[in-house]
């Protein structure tokens, strides 16, 4: 088998009383679309923290394959206080990219999502579709090897979230990008997704291939996502 590209080990997140994930093992390969779904609290987007270096363990570890970028895109992405253009251009260069690779990369970026137009316009007045746009066209300047999205189109009107769901559908048909991503979006989940992830309170209780995820025998192999899927879970 494939080196994994990202490995959860019996990770544990205690904050205070409260553990938000409880001794969780996740083993992602390259390439792979894994997608976090459960209730709210169930620890998803804990876990998308834990994954990309933003919260520390508890207990447990996590490995990543130490030549792979990362980039996240958040549910609400924060906006500086800039342009579009510069938005993007500082983003990459903040991260080692060279200044002249840095803007040709933008620009590319920006003509990919459709955002060209506005680029000198201030980030913190695009719309919420706009921004979750700017925030994705940012993550593919990078080139990331893994993309971690939490939430990407809860936020956004159902126009704004074919938009952005189309953009993410051309990036991972174009590129061998690995994806994990939180949603509340069953739909969305079985056209981006090949896995599902399904937590709750914290722990991981089903790990399969998204069209056995949504097959009728999960009742029997994994009744409370099942629950969960039929909107019952308490």
């Amino acid at each position: 088998m494939t080196q994994a590209i990202l490995k959860l080990t019996h990770v544990t997140v205690q904050f205070g009383a409260h553990a938000a994930l409880r001794d969780v093992h996740l083993s992602v390969q390259p390439g792979e679309r894994v997608a976090l779904v459960g209730a709210n609290g169930s620890g998803k987007s804990t876990l998308l923290r834990v994954a990309h270096g933003l919260l520390s363990t508890s207990t447990g570890q996590v490995q990543a394959q130490a030549a792979a970028r990362q980039a996240m895109v958040f549910q609400r992405p924060h906006m500086w206080r800039t342009s579009v253009w510069r938005y993007v251009v500082w983003g990459v260069w903040l991260q080692g990219m060279p200044w002249a690779q840095a803007q040709t990369r933008a620009a590319q970026a920006l003509q990919r999502v459709g955002l060209q137009d506005v680029a000198q316009q201030s980030a913190r007045t695009l719309s919420g579709g706009q921004q979750q746009r700017l925030a994705l066209a940012r993550a593919w300047a990078l080139q990331p090897d893994v993309l971690l999205l939490d939430e990407p189109t809860s936020s956004l009107d159902p126009h704004a979230k074919r938009e952005v769901e189309r953009l993410l559908s051309d990036w991972l048909s174009a590129a061998d990008t690995t994806l994990l991503f939180s949603s509340h979006n069953l739909g969305q989940v079985k056209r981006l997704a090949t896995r599902v992830v399904y937590l709750e309170t914290g722990r991981v209780l089903a790990d399969l291939p998204v069209d056995h995820f949504f097959n009728q025998s999960l009742a029997h192999s994994h009744p409370q996502a099942h629950l969960f899927l039929k909107g019952e879970l308490v």
